[in-house]
């Protein structure tokens, strides 16, 4: 105890005798009014690198030096306090094992305990400031409520020279002038901040391009400009304005304004200006997918370059698997050191904006192929992630770990202009779309006539909600709006990589559909995860080898259309040449792949005596070199199953007795060269090169995260006796020959 502590001890035992009751309360009065006094003065930040702007590891700021919190005994009720005291309504969780990275210098504050109640961190008990026996690998972490705390007035009362405007901004936005108000995007206004509830503006006295472009970064665009000023000049100085009272100091590496640090206070000035200066205005560059095209006119042509940076296995616009480009090979990267800031560089490369996430672990799908960059560090200003510093040797390094991002896009307004009707949950529903009628704007339904997977990917994908899980072509059990029940929309064909239904191919004004609308109008359902499958193509060339096999052994195949059409010709003393190979398809999704029709739908195969539970699973294809079909063949999926799995993962599906039919993440499928229908006929084929081509899931039945993994292609020479395939790769893992391939 301290000494003032002792004197109260001393004198109120030798007071006991005569009044035990006054001595009590003057002790407990002393003791609680030393705790206040003696509560540390603390002030917190959120900091990491793999982190959105409301999460990350807790750092607290005492005795001039920023430290960390260990995560022994911490709990959601000091997440609670630690979030209300940054500003947000509270904490959405909690993450121990310095999952936002290892901080650096003091661990200051160590078995905190809270009761949620408390108006600062400080106020929890604990071990004492600095006292603690952790590691900085006990970090603890807090993710926070997105919204902020109305009115919320952070006061410092610490000089710490690095304070952010995380805990004085309640919003920020880009608000444009009135000439502008239609355009979509907005890519020029003012930078006004909301504060204590009101919307103020910035001096631009020290407001500097870095600024500019962290500002338009947060927004979805990849760049700044230069913008008229003599329009907001004359603006200005027409309308009051309500200056923030800071300036902003970013670095412009930052993935919101909200992380720059908080520059010199301004002054106010009676007149309500800030000196010399205006209010802030940015104006921002769109990517090439979103800047707005002129109806009138034309664009001239040009050849775009093949790219050296791709985003695969995303399920919305803006974010997904980083790939890149090397000697014409498609490959990943690997997540060691992986940060926002690289993922940064990969947003703008691709015309979006910063990076919100930068992503490890596979979160988005693991890729295939090489794994051509591992460690990879930049600066924030290359122009693409292949001019920042990597390590080429990846040993060590699976797919298991590929990185990935997700970007800042602009607000279109797509989600707007489309809804589901009549679902059971808002993931589910049938497509209703916003159009223009007679000079007004009405919701009306889809045609459903041709309206398949591809359609419902592009649905989904517009409204948010992820990947598409089914199309649906009848939706009588939907109840939608009666009031939109005529169709407005039809003929719609995408192509997949729209980003609204508007976007694909469709009939326009002139609506065409026979069904009409009502019950036979287009749905969906959506989901957060989709399945992935890829073949295996080094097994496909290992595996191929001609067979002569006869007619009478080929009775089953013949009836399921296994063989050319030249075969119900041959007498069963004939033969047929068959090109056999092994296939192993695997799922490297995030969900299990599953058949599209339930039991009951399967269909009873009497010759072979099984269930085909998809028609046409894959399809096998022999090509000239000019792309032109000289065989081909299908294979029925009479049994989806696990054959094997990665370790640490369970088998599920099983064809025997009747069982549930799938292919698990982590598991694959494998169909040997000596079962039926394993083949492509090449009876009829004349000797030559040709290119051998197997498709997976060919009418998109099942969705996936990645159709474009679905295809494998070998070079294949023929003849007349032997075969020789060669040079087999998945989907777009090389270029097509011919193309200018980048490389670094």
């Amino acid at each position: 105890y301290s000494t003032p502590l002792c004197v109260c001890v001393c004198v109120c035992v030798l007071a006991m005798a005569f009044s035990s009751a006054l001595c009590i309360f003057s002790l407990l009065a002393l003791v609680q009014g030393q705790s206040e006094s003696q509560q540390p003065k603390i002030q917190l930040r959120l900091a990491g690198d793999k982190r959105k702007h409301y999460e990350g590891r807790l750092e607290v700021f005492y005795n001039n030096e920023w430290g960390t919190i260990c995560d022994d005994d911490f709990s959601i009720e000091a997440a609670h306090v630690a979030c209300r005291e940054l500003g947000y309504l509270g904490a959405v969780a909690w993450s121990p094992s310095a999952k936002f990275g290892q901080g650096e210098g003091r661990i200051w504050l160590d078995n905190v305990h809270c009761t949620g109640g408390e108006k600062s961190l400080a106020e929890c008990p604990s071990n004492g400031v600095g006292v603690s026996d952790c590691r900085h690998s006990e970090d603890v972490g807090v993710i926070c409520n997105q919204k902020r705390i109305p009115g919320h007035r952070f006061i410092n009362t610490m000089n710490n020279n690095v304070e952010t405007l995380e805990e004085r901004v309640e919003e920020i936005r880009i608000r444009p002038i009135s000439s502008h108000l239609k355009r979509i995007p907005v890519t020029e206004g003012y930078v006004e901040i909301k504060d204590r509830g009101k919307w103020r503006q910035i001096c631009d006295e020290q407001w500097t391009h870095l600024n500019s472009r962290v500002t338009c970064g947060m927004y979805g665009f990849p760049g700044e400009k230069k913008y008229n000023n003599k329009v907001y000049k004359s603006l200005s100085m027409r309308k009051k304005k309500n200056y923030w009272g800071f300036s902003v100091n970013c670095t412009g590496n930052e993935a919101h304004l909200s992380s720059c640090r908080l520059g010199k206070a301004l002054e106010p000035k009676r007149n309500g200006t800030c000196g010399r200066g205006l209010p802030v205005v940015v104006s921002c560059v769109p990517g090439r997918a979103f800047a707005s095209s002129s109806s009138t006119g034309f664009r001239k042509a040009y050849r775009p370059e093949q790219p050296l940076v791709r985003l695969r296995g995303g399920a919305n616009i803006g974010e997904g698997r980083v790939e890149v480009l090397k000697n014409g090979v498609w490959g990943t990267v690997c997540d060691d050191n992986w940060n926002l800031r690289a993922a940064t560089i990969v947003c703008r490369e691709l015309g979006f904006g910063s990076a919100k996430e930068a992503l490890t672990g596979a979160k988005l799908g693991q890729g295939m192929g090489p794994v051509h960059m591992n460690e990879v560090e930049c600066s924030g200003f290359e122009k693409s992630l292949t001019d920042c510093y990597f390590n080429n040797d990846a040993l060590g390094c699976s797919h298991e770990e590929d990185a990935a991002v997700r970007c800042n896009i602009p607000a279109m307004g797509f989600q707007k202009r489309i809804r589901l009707s009549g679902g059971r949950n808002p993931y589910e529903g049938r497509v209703e779309v916003l159009t223009e009628k007679n000079g007004s704007l009405i919701w009306g339904t889809v045609c459903s006539e041709n309206w398949g997977m591809i359609e419902a990917m592009v649905v989904c994908r517009q409204l948010g909600l992820g990947f598409a899980s089914h199309a649906f072509q009848e939706t009588w059990y939907w109840a939608g709006d009666a009031s939109a029940d005529n169709v407005v929309m039809s003929g719609v064909r995408c192509s997949g990589t729209e980003m609204s239904l508007p976007q694909c191919l469709h009939h326009g004004k002139h609506i065409n559909c026979p069904r009409g609308g009502g019950r036979f109008a287009a749905g969906v359902s959506c989901s957060d995860t989709a399945p992935d499958l890829v073949l295996n193509a080094q097994l496909v060339e290992q595996t191929a080898y001609l067979e002569d096999r006869p007619m009478y052994a080929l009775e089953c195949a013949l009836e399921e259309n296994c063989l050319s059409s030249t075969a119900k010709k041959n007498d069963h003393s004939s033969y047929r040449r068959l090109l056999r190979f092994s296939s192993q398809i695997h799922n490297v999704g995030q969900s299990d792949f599953r058949p599209k029709m339930g039991h009951h739908a399967w269909t009873w195969h009497e010759c072979h005596r099984h269930y085909h539970s998809i028609e046409v699973f894959t399809h096998y294809d022999l090509l000239s070199l000019n792309g032109t079909k000289v065989a081909e063949g299908h294979k029925a999926s009479f049994c989806l199953e696990d054959t094997q799995c990665d370790e640490g993962i369970q088998k599920r599906y099983l064809c025997a007795n009747f069982g549930e039919q799938g292919i698990t993440v982590g598991c694959w499928d494998t169909y040997r060269h000596d079962i039926d229908c394993q083949w492509i006929d090449i009876t009829d084929v004349k000797p030559g090169d040709y290119i051998f081509q197997v498709v997976i899931n060919p009418n998109y039945d099942v969705a996936e995260s990645d159709y474009t993994n679905n295809f494998m292609k070998c070079k294949c020479r023929y003849d007349g006796y032997r075969i020789w395939t060669y040079h087999c790769h998945t989907g777009e893992l090389r270029i097509i020959e011919g193309l200018p391939a980048g490389t670094f």
